[in-house]
């Protein structure tokens, strides 16, 4: 694999709060105002490869991101969530928290990152098992 982008100390210099096995930065590409991602320091492909320590680490630093959040934007809801794997819509092989602050006057409000999944046609197909 080449050199992963969110791997440390790659990562660093984008790093607004770190701890000690994790380090939250802001997202990449076309997001809500304040979003950002939980990553371990350590290479992990997915949340299920993280270490006990990382994994609360992670829960740690969600608290802290949540709370700078708060204190520079209000916002009015999160969404949080892992993708993992391809099809699960990971595109970087680094396992990574999103969180993103949601706004009440923000197009989409209301709607959650599953919005797309619950609409009829794809509910539809979502029910042959």
């Amino acid at each position: 694999m080449e050199k992963c982008p969110f791997c440390w100390p790659e990562v660093e210099k984008e790093a607004i709060l770190v701890n000690e096995h994790c380090v939250f930065i802001k997202t990449f590409g076309k997001v809500l105002v304040g979003s950002g991602m939980i990553v371990p320091k350590k290479h992990r492909e997915t949340v299920f490869d993280l270490s006990e320590d990382e994994f609360l680490d992670t829960y740690r630093l969600l608290n802290e991101v949540k709370k700078l959040i708060d204190e520079k934007l209000s916002p009015d809801g999160y969404n949080v969530g892992w993708n993992c794997y391809v099809v699960g819509g990971q595109t970087v092989p680094h396992a990574h928290l999103h969180i993103i602050p949601r706004f009440k006057d923000e197009p989409l409000a209301g709607k959650g990152i599953r919005h797309h999944l619950k609409q009829k046609e794809n509910l539809r197909k979502s029910l042959r098992l």
